[in-house]
């Protein structure tokens, strides 16, 4: 149980991404728009009822939503069980994966609430338009940076096999 303590990060983002999605739900209406930063940082209120840059949103079946919520609790439910053993790796992949896990539990509490993921952050560079994001979307991309950065750049010793060791005395 020594990672357990990782749990409260996960807890303050789900806590940070409810926050913010409730205020959007509740003092815009769906499609708006607003220039925060000279047309580079635009507020929006979207629902994308499918996965990340909006894929499967155009699907109409009724299976994709409680597929979605499903995957989502089973890898909720692995992210815990890693943190909480300590099988997550250093710091480092810890704090990531209770980020991805923080993340996780905002967008699949979004679905069950409302069918779909309240976005509500574009940025636009020239012509190009990145998808509308959220809280939960931020933690999961920055909590895939930090693990992938442990995995590249941890300091661990690598263990030098020796002559007992591969069979030979």
């Amino acid at each position: 149980m020594r990672g357990a303590r990782w749990l409260w990060l996960s807890l303050a983002m789900l806590a940070a991404d409810r926050a913010t999605k409730f205020a959007i739900e509740r003092r815009t209406s769906l499609f708006f728009r607003h220039s925060i930063v000279s047309d580079i940082i635009v507020l929006v209120h979207s629902q994308n009822p499918g996965i990340a840059f909006s894929m499967f949103s155009d699907s109409r079946s009724s299976w994709l939503a409680p597929l979605l919520i499903a995957s989502s609790v089973l890898v909720m439910i692995l992210l815990v069980w890693m943190i909480v053993t300590g099988r997550a790796g250093g710091a480092m992949a810890q704090c990531g994966l209770a980020l991805i896990l923080g993340g996780a539990a905002g967008n699949a509490l979004d679905r069950v609430i409302h069918g779909g993921v309240t976005d509500f952050l574009e940025v636009r560079l020239w012509k190009y338009i990145w998808p509308a994001f959220n809280v939960a979307d931020s933690a999961i991309t920055i909590g895939a940076v930090l693990v992938l950065c442990e995995l590249l750049f941890s300091a661990r010793p690598r263990e030098i096999p020796t002559a007992e060791k591969r069979g030979r005395v």
